[in-house]
């Protein structure tokens, strides 16, 4: 009887941590990056090879930087959320395609809109991978001295839009 206590009293403990795990909120992982400034680069943009971007362009104003990609689900379930976030011309909304074809990308934006006031190309994913990008679609919020605010892991919804981003935005602005 006791030779099998001590692995179900382990089982049990490990059963507990993947359970809890599994219920964990992924868009909560916490990011090394926020706080720090944001991994500095230069990407060409996707519609113009010659033409390119830097998050210094970007120095003095608050921004989101969206990682998408034309192959992304839930980045095509975000998508009309940005739309009408660029109508309302709030705040430049940079797009960084992330591991696509340019082809693709831009036959993208052509069918459902194009939300960015500017969009670049990431194609090997190396930017990404500086920014800790799991996965996309991912957001951060970079505030007017290139500090990395906020990160959210997953498609932007009305709730967390309304309730994080927007109001981490306003703050950072009347700063």
């Amino acid at each position: 009887m006791m030779r099998f206590t001590l692995p179900l009293v382990v089982f049990l403990v490990l059963a507990g941590f993947l359970y809890k795990g599994l219920g964990r909120n992924t868009s909560e992982i916490p990011s090394p990056l926020v706080g720090k400034a944001a991994p500095a680069f230069t990407l060409p943009t996707l519609y113009d090879v010659n033409k390119q971007f830097s998050p210094k362009d970007m120095q003095g104003k608050v921004w989101l930087l969206n990682v998408w990609a034309s192959w992304c689900g839930a980045c095509k379930d975000e998508h009309p959320l940005l739309m009408e976030l660029s109508r309302q011309n709030l705040f430049p909304i940079v797009g960084m395609d992330y591991k696509d074809k340019r082809e693709d990308g831009q036959a993208t934006l052509r069918k459902a809109g194009d939300p960015y006031s500017l969009i670049i190309s990431d194609a090997d994913g190396k930017v990404g991978f500086d920014y800790g990008v799991y996965g996309v679609p991912e957001t951060y919020v970079i505030d007017k001295q290139g500090m990395i605010a906020y990160k959210l892991i997953g498609a932007l919804n009305s709730q967390n839009l309304s309730e994080i981003i927007l109001p981490k935005i306003a703050e950072l602005q009347a700063k």
